[in-house]
């Protein structure tokens, strides 16, 4: 589908009535094979296999009340207890990593309150911590690691 910047992984990709599924671990079933997708399913990976986040504290597609608005979380991770640590944001391949999804995933973030905010288009990946007692953030030069995130 696209190249990402991304570790390539054994992708299973199928089709049916005529639609691309490819498989989501994390639900456990084949889903609609879009370019967010693609790069979910290889961010999500370099997570496990890479940076060593516990599949079990992962979720895609996780459902969350904004106000009065149900909104979707691309994907959250959470610690050993199920606090949410960190808010996932993808973008297709070719769609610029702006301000405005930063904005997105920060009024996700408005009702969870997690320490890191990641996004990511397959190509460029943005990190950044919160600091809330200074009411700052911090880009990182990389993703942390899962042993990196604290409790």
């Amino acid at each position: 589908m696209f190249v990402l910047n991304l570790p390539a992984f054994d992708i299973k990709v199928r089709e049916k009535d005529g639609r691309r599924l490819i498989f989501d671990p994390l639900r456990r079933r084949y889903v609609a094979l879009t370019p967010e997708e693609w790069v979910r399913q290889h961010f999500v990976n370099y997570l496990i296999t890479e940076k060593h986040y516990p599949e079990d504290l992962l979720g895609n597609e996780i459902s969350l009340r904004y106000h009065a608005v149900i909104r979707r979380c691309d994907t959250i991770v959470y610690n050993r207890f199920l606090a949410p640590l960190m808010i996932i944001e993808y973008k297709s391949p070719y769609v610029a990593v702006k301000r405005a999804v930063f904005d997105q995933i920060s009024r996700y973030n408005a009702s969870l309150r997690v320490r890191f905010l990641t996004v990511s288009n397959g190509i460029q990946h943005f990190c950044c911590r919160i600091d809330y007692e200074t009411q700052t953030y911090t880009f990182l030069e990389s993703l942390p690691a899962y042993d990196e995130l604290g409790e």
